[in-house]
């Protein structure tokens, strides 16, 4: 059922003061319904999907109205704030840059991009030797799937096409990104879909129970994908829906599988990379390098920036001119991501990401274990999670309207977390500096969410 949305009569509900937590009005706010009325009348229905909390201000892991209300955020602003909201080294970065001034240079050479450029290699493994800034994730995505076609048909002719994807993935609202997603919804309106592009289960151990790099070799056959028709292979280094990891063995048999046959192996990292998974990287929890990585979100924690990174001979096989972007290495938003890898390299966030997410696991654990006929499981790491709702019974039949309700009731008790997801996924993602004051509240706030709603259907 998703598409559900927020109502937009405002409710009474219980006044809230506390540390992090401050509601003081009706939800959403009276006073905010003309700003609510004006998005709904010049804005696509597709943007009313999130909860009726209007942004002012947000600082570290708290975001504010113009009514005096404040949130705890579990959503960094859907999975990108990993430094926390409004840094004061980024805010200044942006100032800084934007007084030189200088806003816009297309693809002529800045100091500015080569330093993002030569920084981001310089994090990451010795295969990955080459940098491509773009703006946002989807367009990463894109741009790997035309690098593992293009090495496909150099490798082994038209034949060598194919791209291999994921059921219930997600890697973007584009053409390209849609097809290679794992939701048949999403993509219904293209019709006339890549016969070449193919979709197995992810291994996630719930909705998928067989994990081993078996099963993913059955599913191709099952489709007669034979490996000389394959050019790359695409996924999310966690599955963004549900939060959810495959295991490391079979990450790895992957890998070299992909290697064996002249694969090209491409890791979504736009959700998971800078720390978000208690690793610099997603995919050093599965001890591999993979040959793409797409960056996004939380690369600046602010403004819309992404890259693709990858081995040189599969940056380098277009000519000059020839793979470039309008708005590659934007000044502003180049200075905002600068900043933003200083912040969480020197602070080394994914350790803190590590220590929360570790204490945010045993929370959620205990609320599974006290309404176990309404989470199947919880999947997760680092500071990304997902409490997959389900309805009673014990037959895995995800429960959106659940899980929508939990979200909303959250919100007015001052927990900000984003529209459920994939299988009815409520997804949990506060910033990386959050503490574990703020962690523990979290989950009271949840619990007590659940409870009212089960006494509810009740």
């Amino acid at each position: 059922m998703a598409g559900k949305t927020f109502s937009m009569v405002p409710r009474k509900v219980p006044k809230v003061r506390t540390k992090y937590r401050r509601i003081v009005t009706a939800i959403p706010v009276p006073q905010s319904l003309p700003i609510l009325k004006q998005l709904r009348k010049y804005e696509p229905l597709s943007m009313t999907g999130q909860p009726l909390v209007v942004w002012d201000r947000a600082e570290g892991c708290q975001v504010r109205d113009k009514w005096g209300n404040t949130w705890l955020d579990w959503s960094s602003g859907v999975v990108a704030t990993n430094a926390g909201h409004g840094r004061k080294e980024i805010v200044n970065a942006i100032v800084k840059q934007a007084r030189k001034p200088l806003l816009h240079n297309y693809c002529f050479p800045s100091e500015l991009r080569a330093n993002l450029v030569k920084r981001l290699i310089e994090i990451s493994p010795a295969k990955l030797q080459k940098a491509f800034i773009l703006t946002t994730g989807g367009e990463t995505t894109e741009c790997a799937i035309k690098l593992m076609r293009t090495h496909g048909l150099a490798a082994g002719g038209k034949k060598k096409i194919g791209i291999i994807s994921f059921e219930r993935a997600f890697h973007g609202r584009t053409l390209g990104s849609q097809q290679i997603g794992g939701s048949p919804a999403l993509k219904s309106w293209i019709v006339n879909l890549d016969p070449c592009i193919w979709q197995v289960p992810f291994p996630d151990g719930f909705w998928t129970t067989d994990t081993s790099f078996d099963f993913f070799l059955a599913s191709l056959k099952k489709q007669n994908i034979t490996p000389d028709r394959v050019a790359g292979v695409i996924l999310e280094t966690f599955q963004g829906g549900g939060a959810s990891f495959a295991p490391k063995e079979y990450m790895q048999k992957l890998a070299a599988w992909c290697a064996k046959h002249n694969i090209v192996l491409t890791c979504d990292e736009v959700q998971a990379a800078f720390g978000r998974t208690g690793k610099l990287f997603c995919y050093e929890h599965y001890g591999i390098v993979p040959d793409l990585v797409c960056f996004g979100k939380g690369i600046s924690s602010s403004l819309p920036i992404s890259a693709i990174i990858g081995r040189k001979d599969l940056m380098d096989q277009y000519p000059a001119g020839s793979m470039t972007s309008t708005h590659t290495g934007s000044p502003v938003c180049v200075a905002a991501a600068l900043a933003n890898i200083d912040i969480i390299m020197k602070e080394k966030l994914w350790i803190n990401a590590e220590r929360m997410g570790k204490l945010l696991m045993r929370g959620l654990i205990g609320i599974q274990k006290k309404f176990p006929e309404r989470i199947g499981v919880v999947h997760g790491r680092g500071l990304v999670y997902g409490v997959h709702v389900v309805k009673p019974g014990g037959k895995k039949v995800a429960d959106y309207d659940f899980a929508f309700d939990v979200v909303e009731r959250c919100v007015e008790k001052g927990l900000l977390m984003f529209s459920p997801v994939g299988y009815a996924t409520i997804k949990i993602a506060p910033p990386l500096i959050v503490s574990r004051e703020q962690i523990l509240e979290g989950c009271s706030v949840l619990e007590e969410a659940f409870r009212e709603i089960v006494a509810e259907r009740k």
